[in-house]
């Protein structure tokens, strides 16, 4: 056999292999290039700033690629419990969530973020006390003229049961109250699109996720403002956490290190409009007790 009948056979054999790998699936990768990839999964209300971060990050680091999801809260921490996923984005403290080993886990806390009830323009109310958004969402208030809005039947969109921020939502804006059962969203961005244009609607939603196409009421005579959160006026907020399980690997390390650093905080935080933990007056442990830093 020739020498270039050899080098053609071997030439079609690792051409065959490629095709067969492509087609099933297998893709041949540089070991050198193995663990750059870190995968968040959870809360909606913080995957737009984890994203966002996560883009930056990628930019300056070159080969770590940052993949984030939402899911929800309750996802998101379950997936991290498992080791499933590098990073459990969350809006509540972990101890909260039925069914999670929260000793196993690490809180990582990056943000802040507050949350507002999120009225559709038609409805005529631009103020709530708390008593009347408890009764609102318990189904005593059936109608917005019975708090001086329009004649409107009131439409409730909750979150789903596993997220953050509905849980939020009830511990601190209902106090404890639970919602009448209703159309549920796993989207922060689907839920203000179904208020938008849906009259007599309401929800609620992170700061972030407020616009011009709904409206957000002043609660008790407090505004939903990063300020009011800031020292500890408006109550609806919640830290966002990111879980590792256990302590982080060095490539996760930087990641999180970055989510907290100077320039972050200060730039990209408020401009999605969280809050930055460095600007926080109060502190608020998981049982809800609030302090003065």
């Amino acid at each position: 056999m020739s020498k270039s009948h050899r080098g053609t056979i071997v030439s079609t054999i690792v051409i065959v292999g490629l095709i067969a790998a492509i087609g099933s699936g297998y893709v041949m990768r540089d070991k050198s290039a193995s663990g750059t990839s870190i995968t968040a999964v959870g809360s909606t209300a913080l995957q737009p700033f984890v994203e966002a971060a996560g883009e930056e990050y990628t930019k300056a680091n070159l080969g770590t690629f940052v993949n984030v999801q939402g899911g929800g809260t309750g996802t998101g921490l379950s997936q991290v419990a498992q080791g499933a996923v590098d990073l459990g984005n969350s809006d509540v403290f972990a101890e909260e969530k039925p069914g999670i080993d929260a000793k196993k886990l690490v809180d990582h806390q990056v943000a802040v973020v507050g949350i507002a009830p999120l009225l559709n323009k038609e409805n005529g109310v631009t103020q709530l006390t708390t008593q009347q958004l408890r009764d609102i969402f318990t189904g005593k208030v059936t109608n917005w003229r019975q708090i001086g809005g329009k004649d409107h039947k009131v439409v409730i969109i909750n979150r789903a049961a596993g997220s953050g921020t509905r849980a939020t939502f009830e511990k601190f804006g209902l106090l404890g109250d639970k919602s009448i059962s209703a159309q549920e969203q796993d989207s922060s961005g689907m839920v203000r699109s179904i208020v938008a244009t849906t009259p007599g609607a309401i929800s609620y939603a992170a700061f972030g996720y407020i616009n011009d196409t709904v409206v957000a009421p002043a609660i008790d005579g407090v505004k939903p403002t990063n300020a009011n959160v800031m020292t500890g006026q408006y109550p609806i907020w919640s830290y966002e956490h990111v879980y590792t399980n256990g302590q982080p690997t060095k490539r996760v390390a930087k990641f999180l290190a970055y989510l907290t650093s100077k320039k972050i905080q200060k730039t990209l935080v408020p401009k999605l409009g969280y809050i930055s933990i460095h600007d926080m007056q109060v502190t608020r442990q998981v049982s809800g007790q609030i302090t003065q830093k």
